[in-house]
């Protein structure tokens, strides 16, 4: 009996001690359109938060805390984006890599504010993101990714210049993402002297664009800035492919997946996108992304910002001495660069990156480049 109770007392000494020890694990949830259409950026993000998490576990974690990745899906969809945010807070996780899309992040950060936890985005491009949380004081949005006027600045100058006298329309997808980069677009590109001949939302999901690009086709569009993602964006492509039209896409960022040659096909021959200086050819990033295609993916598109954010919530544990949100916030707002895979970031008051750069890349063969501007 005696050596019946003490085998017992082990045994619940183990249990115990294996429970403080999962207990001391940091968690930090991955969240994204892990299924629907976009799913590929939800891959995106899951890959590269997990490598992420490998390296620092290798590395000996946060302040010798073990990292523990949580993937939750959002689809993309405002009101499930709420949900899985109200979700994530009961379970007492403190930072959240993601949400992918605008229209999901700006929702889902009023729950992370008001629970004091920290969310940084590696893709939501959306302005109002982290102006309006800046205008409320919440210090805990953030995101480690370009913002749609930056971008806007970036684009929208360059074709008023080398479309000049060419037929330009802007089309959006009316989300806050689409509509949002499409607006800014159209902003400098007006005010670098050339208006587009139209300004048109779109429904996204549908499968049918033909008379959209009839349309097109009778106006003798030369050049179409589209605002939204690649499953719409290939499909028009290859609709104006089978009535014979030829016009020059030009899209953001949300096109840097192989998804977008599988939709358009040799249709898409030619589509420029703009996308933040291309992280893959970084040094920083030369370990990262080969273990990543060791793994038999590609870390193209968010990635490596996924990886990135995951990076930056260490750093900021480590940079603060706690895992109180608050003040690692304060503390990877100090004007201090945090070393990350996509190079030395740097963060503003609002929380947005400083000094982006961005390449303008042309899809050529079912790959796309880099070109020079």
């Amino acid at each position: 009996m005696i050596k019946k109770s003490l085998l017992g007392a082990a045994l619940v000494g183990f249990v115990l001690a294996a429970q403080a020890a999962r207990a001391d694990d940091i968690t930090f949830a991955v969240v994204g359109p892990m299924t629907g259409q976009l799913a590929n950026i939800g891959d995106q993000f899951k890959q590269g938060a997990e490598a992420a998490a490998k390296a620092i576990n290798e590395k000996g974690g946060v302040m010798g805390r073990q990292v523990k990745i949580a993937i939750e899906d959002d689809v993309c969809d405002p009101k499930q984006a709420v949900s899985v945010a109200n979700r994530i807070v009961a379970n007492g996780i403190k930072f959240i890599d993601g949400h992918a899309c605008s229209g999901s992040s700006i929702p889902a950060s009023a729950v992370y504010a008001e629970s004091g936890v920290l969310m940084m985005s590696p893709a939501s491009s959306n302005p109002i993101m982290t102006d309006d949380a800046a205008a409320k004081g919440w210090s805990t949005i953030m995101r480690l990714y370009t913002r749609d006027d930056a971008q806007g600045a970036f684009i929208g100058p360059w074709i008023a210049k080398k479309y000049a006298g060419k037929n330009v329309v802007i089309l959006h997808d009316k989300s806050a993402y689409g509509q949002g980069v499409a607006d800014a677009v159209r902003k400098t590109m007006n005010e670098g002297g050339l208006t587009e001949i139209l300004y048109e939302g779109l429904n996204a999901g549908e499968k049918d664009y033909s008379a959209l690009v009839t349309k097109l086709k009778g106006m003798k569009a030369d050049v179409v800035y589209y605002g939204g993602y690649h499953p719409e964006a290939g499909l028009i492509l290859r609709q104006s492919s089978e009535q014979d039209f030829k016009f020059q896409l030009i899209m953001p960022d949300s096109i840097a997946s192989p998804e977008f040659w599988q939709i358009a096909g040799p249709a898409g021959e030619g589509t420029m996108f703009v996308f933040p200086s291309d992280p893959q050819a970084k040094p920083e990033a030369k370990e990262a992304a080969e273990k990543i295609k060791a793994g038999g993916f590609v870390p193209e598109g968010f990635t490596l910002f996924s990886y990135a954010v995951i990076q930056a919530f260490a750093q900021g544990i480590e940079r603060a001495g706690t895992d109180d949100p608050m003040k690692v916030a304060e503390a990877l707002k100090n004007g201090e660069a945090i070393d990350t895979v996509v190079g030395p970031v740097v963060f503003d008051e609002k929380g947005d990156l400083k000094n982006a750069a961005y390449d303008i890349n042309q899809w050529h063969d079912g790959k796309y480049a880099p070109i020079e501007q």
